[in-house]
């Protein structure tokens, strides 16, 4: 995993989770607590509502994202620009500073006039994105779009017959196309991806959310740290049936979940809790141990937990000819009569897995999920179990 170099803020597995704070300065911006027109109320608002309760990194945006909305030009950005710089001078705190936008002359009269990173919200659909990033040398945020500067997260607008092909467009799923969006148009030595939650598009459904975000190790298959901007969304709200006002528990226990499972950088309105629920999920996730970094031969354990994440890495390393099943194990305890156990050990041997028995009858079966299908395959195996057997390598895959 590389780490990001944030204008001094270090992103990646070796750092803590950051918190991303935002800040509004368009007045169509649906959150109105983070809406701010006047400099010195945003200013203030940065101070006390953000960095002194924690946040990292202050991402400003100039227009409201929100589909329904006509899209900003590049010019109405930058006539809005002024208001994000004199917040930016007025405030006494220190963090860094990301300008959200889709346009890299945005970007770059930002970057000019003192922000330090840039979030862009349509994954580099401006072709000079990406070099005015690498101009700069600063880290950039790139949400999962698809190349149309218009339709930012939009995933599944995206053209794939053409982008891809007609074979591919047809099996691929939704996080595949999330994924392949993310290397749509490449990515900076300092890039961070965001897979883009939110419905983003009519045809973006809650579960494609939800599935994404069960999928979120996958991201890591990338190489870049990773952003997720879940506060508050509706495939949160939904389950818990709350209002965005009354989601705060909902957006923080997810916040943990994402942590633990590999997120980098948090995006927010709600700082000094996100904070504290990112600290959680940070404190309890797995370790992955790490040999000879300085050294001739180098080592990094990857948090791999179900084939298809093997599978992202796989392909970033350029590794083939290797069942990605072969890569993920599961274990189960089992526990029946003698002849039941015998006639499962036997399967077992036969199959790769191991199984063994302790002194009360209980038992441990356990391979890898390429075996464990193998194993649910063979006619000794109590159809119950062979059916749990194969839903499990189903959704290890």
């Amino acid at each position: 995993m590389q780490n990001v170099d944030a204008a001094g803020l270090g992103i990646g597995d070796d750092y803590p989770p950051r918190i991303m704070g935002v800040l509004n300065v368009s007045e169509e911006s649906p959150y109105d607590p983070s809406v701010f027109a006047d400099p010195g109320e945003a200013a203030a608002y940065v101070d006390d509502e953000l960095i002194d309760e924690g946040a990292d990194i202050v991402d400003v945006g100039l227009e409201s994202a929100n589909k329904k909305f006509d899209v900003l030009s590049a010019e109405g950005e930058l006539d809005r620009l002024d208001t994000a710089i004199e917040t930016l001078e007025s405030t006494s705190g220190d963090a860094v500073w990301s300008i959200e936008t889709r346009y890299a002359e945005v970007a770059e009269a930002a970057l000019d006039r003192g922000f330090d990173m840039v979030n862009d919200i349509a994954g580099f659909a401006d072709p000079e994105m990406p070099e005015v990033c690498r101009e700069y040398d600063v880290a950039v945020a790139k949400m999962a779009s698809p190349p149309d500067i218009t339709k930012p997260g939009a995933v599944r607008a995206t053209p794939w017959t053409e982008r891809k092909s007609a074979e591919w467009a047809q099996g691929a799923d939704y996080v595949d196309q999330v994924y392949e969006a993310l290397t749509q148009n490449g990515l900076t030595d300092k890039t961070i991806v965001d897979p883009a939650f939110g419905r983003w598009s009519e045809d973006q459904t809650i579960e494609d959310d939800r599935e994404t975000f069960r999928r979120l190790r996958e991201f890591r298959g990338l190489g870049a740290p990773t952003l997720v901007s879940i506060n508050r969304k509706t495939f949160l709200r939904s389950l818990a049936d709350r209002s965005t006002e009354g989601a705060l528990p909902v957006s923080l226990a997810a916040t943990s979940m994402a942590v633990e499972r590999g997120a980098h950088v948090i995006r927010t309105h709600d700082v000094s809790e996100t904070r504290d629920a990112a600290l959680v999920g940070d404190a309890f996730a797995r370790e992955r141990g790490r040999a000879g970094v300085d050294a001739a031969l180098a080592a990094e354990e990857l948090d791999v937990t179900t084939a298809g994440e093997f599978a992202r890495h796989a392909e970033r390393v350029g590794v083939d000819g290797v069942d990605p099943a072969d890569a993920v194990a599961g274990v189960y305890e089992v526990a029946g009569p003698d002849d039941e156990l015998g006639r499962l050990r036997a399967a077992a041997a036969a199959a790769g897995c191991r199984f063994a028995v302790g002194p009360d009858g209980r038992g441990l079966l356990w391979g890898s999920a390429a075996a464990l299908t193998g194993l649910a395959a063979d006619e000794r195996v109590p159809s119950t179990l062979a059916s749990a057997l194969a839903d499990a390598a189903e959704d290890a895959g």
